[in-house]
């Protein structure tokens, strides 16, 4: 049976979650938090949301607070999600960035960095891969790192462990493609060797404080924003500029728009695909 939750109630967990991880849910969304969190309550002998939070308080350990964020923040996720933007990346950002890196490196191996900021269980960050294995060919020739990050510590483990049951696997990827880049596990399928080593994933807050030692070419942060805060929105999309390579990309989701939001960054278009990158200055 669902507990429902009190305006009061939500008023409270409205605040707690968006000081958990950001996620910004008003009070319309309360269907949301009985059904995502119902199931914990039952877990740990809470009878009302209100008990459940004084216990969420008391927990010393933060491990309730990390079922928490992975209930609230697991999102529906598959290979080659929205194909538009992986043919943003196959036909113009790829090609284009080698271009302009092929002189630079002046033999030696190509740099390629590519983060994918909210990775959840994985599929951006290893349809990533696919795309550059079958568009590079030989990768002897270039230094690809793949980064994929999320505040889940359950799904950025999925992502490590790179296997997938049938129904995720049935959802966006041709028959060619996968029997070429999987390998059958039972009754699961696995992603190949050559491509789950090009990349590696880890926990991360997008808005805590980060940096990494090295800018990025690309970064995917789609459908992340649309939980956020007009304020939090802003912090995150100018923390992403920051690590964004000076003719890097950004690519966000089909429905979001930076405009206002990190004026260091302009709109570019190719085909159907909108994407940001350092404004030119004369």
């Amino acid at each position: 049976m669902t507990v429902s939750i009190t305006h009061e109630e939500m008023s409270v967990w409205s605040r707690y979650i968006h000081e958990l991880c950001g996620v910004h849910l008003d009070e319309s969304k309360g269907y949301l938090v009985e059904t995502r969190l119902g199931g914990l309550l039952s877990e740990f002998g809470a009878s009302s949301f209100s008990e459940f939070f004084h216990k969420v308080r008391a927990d010393a350990s933060s491990r309730v607070r990390s079922r928490i964020v992975e209930a609230i923040t697991t999102n529906e996720t598959s290979f080659f999600r929205d194909t538009v933007p992986f043919d943003l990346l196959r036909h113009k950002i790829i090609p284009e960035l080698i271009d302009r890196r092929r002189a630079a490196a002046a033999g030696g191996r190509i740099p390629i960095r590519i983060w994918s900021a909210a990775c959840s269980t994985g599929q951006e960050a290893y349809s990533t891969a696919i795309v550059l294995r079958e568009l590079l060919g030989d990768l002897n020739r270039y230094d690809i790192r793949i980064l994929g990050t999320d505040i889940s510590n359950k799904v950025v483990a999925q992502a490590s462990y790179a296997e997938y049951n049938r129904v995720e696997m049935e959802r966006g990827l041709p028959a060619e493609t996968l029997h070429r880049h999987f390998v059958i596990s039972g009754d699961r399928w696995k992603v190949r060797d050559e491509v789950r080593a090009m990349a590696t994933f880890r926990t991360m807050n997008l808005l805590e404080p980060f940096s990494f030692p090295h800018p990025f070419d690309v970064i995917f942060c789609r459908n992340v924003a649309i939980y956020f805060t007009e304020a939090n929105k802003t912090r995150l999309f100018r923390n992403l500029a920051r690590c964004l390579s000076p003719d890097g990309s950004l690519i966000i989701g089909s429905t979001e728009s930076i405009s206002g939001l990190c004026p260091e960054l302009e709109p570019k278009r190719y085909l159907r695909a909108v994407f940001y990158q350092w404004k030119r200055t004369a």
